[in-house]
C-alpha cells in the first residue's frame, strides 16, 4: 500500500470545522474503518479544528487552518495546524480534576487523546501549533494486514 495524502487549507471560519469532519469521516471510510472509529475519527478532527479556530487562530478571518491527512502503511495520521501562538499541553487543565468539571476547556484534547491512538502537539513548521494524532487501519484495510504494534494504546 502506498501512502496517500489530502492536504487541504482552511479559512478561520466556523464552516470549516464542518468541511473538515466531512473529509476525514470520507476518507476514513475509504481507508477500511468502521462507523464506530469513523466517528472517533470524525470528532477528533472537528475538536482538532474548533481548537484551531478557537484557540490558535483565535478567530482571525486572515489567518488559515491547514488540515492533512495521510494515509500510511499501518495509519491514518492527522495534521491540523494553525496560526497562532505555541502552546504546551502541560499548561491545559485535566478536565476531570475535581476542580476543573465544570470548565469546558481541556475537554477537546481529552477527547482527541481518548479517541485516537496516538496524540501530540507541537509547534508548527512556520509557527503556530501543530497538532498530529493517528489511528491504527484495521487488518481488514489492506496493506500488510498487521494490527497495532503490542505497545500502542487502544
Amino acid at each position: 500500500m502506498h501512502s496517500q495524502r489530502i492536504e487541504v487549507t482552511l479559512d478561520t471560519v466556523l464552516e470549516s470545522v464542518d468541511m473538515a469532519e466531512e473529509i476525514a469521516l470520507r476518507v476514513a471510510g475509504e481507508a477500511g474503518f468502521d462507523e464506530d472509529d469513523c466517528h472517533k475519527i470524525g470528532m477528533s478532527v472537528r475538536e482538532g479544528v474548533i481548537n484551531a479556530y478557537s484557540y490558535g487562530n483565535r478567530q482571525e478571518h486572515g489567518r488559515k487552518i491547514v488540515l492533512i491527512i495521510e494515509i500510511e502503511e499501518r495509519r491514518l495520521v492527522v495534521h491540523i495546524r494553525d496560526e497562532g501562538e505555541n502552546f504546551s499541553l502541560a499548561d491545559v487543565p485535566d478536565p476531570l480534576a475535581e476542580e476543573n468539571l465544570l470548565r469546558t476547556s481541556g475537554r477537546g484534547i481529552f477527547l482527541m487523546r481518548a479517541f485516537m491512538d496516538e496524540f501530540d502537539i507541537q509547534r508548527g513548521p512556520h509557527g503556530g501549533t501543530e497538532l498530529v494524532m493517528s489511528k491504527w487501519l484495521p487488518p481488514s484495510a489492506g496493506g500488510s494486514g498487521l494490527s497495532a504494534p503490542p505497545y500502542a494504546s487502544r
